[in-house]
């Protein structure tokens, strides 16, 4: 029987097989970009995220930009994605951080992200993997949480204690993809109500597949 790394191995060589090009759907052109279209997407469409930031960006090029924006004004702006209070809080947050901490620019290490308002290990890992290229961790958003129960790669809900999981199985040099991997199959075949187990890949790879087929199983 394949140990628990070698089905991992399968798995992810697999899906890099079938999604080459595998990244964020969030549109942005640098490190700022993306952690604004990050914060946005919370409880979110990316689709509807991307409908948002053309006009915020060009309002708001720079951190230092959105630092000095009124609040309300930013409100408006962004109500279409959905908690635009809490999300104008901590995109002024943070752009006040960044600019008053680190000259305006946008930290590319994990600790000096989690420094940042409205910022946990999800956004930061997005925007290290997406903006900077580097992989300190693996983003666990709901695609990678329902994904990594389904293929048993974890046992537990919370993100922080499913990305120490993965971690210990994925090897390093697949952190950097992995989210974006598991984003294009939850979307496209592993999807939340409604798995398509007979069409997927994975599924002899997939200790819950069989439960599916039946029709007995439910969701994450």
């Amino acid at each position: 029987m394949a140990s628990a790394r070698e089905r991992v191995g399968k798995i992810v060589r697999l899906l890099r097989r079938h999604y080459p090009q595998a990244r964020t759907a969030l549109e942005f052109r640098s490190p700022f970009q993306i952690l604004v279209a990050t914060i946005l997407a919370a409880q979110c469409t990316d689709a509807r995220v991307n409908t948002i930031t053309p006009g915020l960006f060009r309002k708001y090029p720079t951190a230092a930009d959105l630092a000095r924006a009124d609040r309300e004004e930013l409100e408006r702006e962004i109500r279409p994605a959905g908690f635009f209070r809490n999300k104008a809080k901590s995109l002024l947050g943070a752009s006040r951080r960044i600019v008053e901490a680190y000259g305006g620019a946008v930290p590319g290490a994990m600790d000096e992200l989690l420094t940042l308002p409205g910022v946990a290990r999800k956004t930061a890992n997005i925007v290290l993997s997406a903006g900077f290229g580097k992989a300190e961790g693996i983003a666990v958003d709901t695609h990678a949480r329902r994904l990594s129960g389904r293929l048993g790669l974890t046992g537990h809900d919370d993100p922080v204690k499913i990305e120490r999981d993965l971690l210990a199985l994925v090897p390093r040099k697949d952190w950097l993809d992995l989210n974006f991997l598991l984003v294009e199959h939850g979307r496209a075949v592993c999807r939340a109500r409604k798995p398509r187990c007979g069409e997927c890949f994975l599924c002899e790879l997939c200790p819950s597949a069989a439960t599916f087929l039946k029709g007995t199983g439910s969701g994450r």
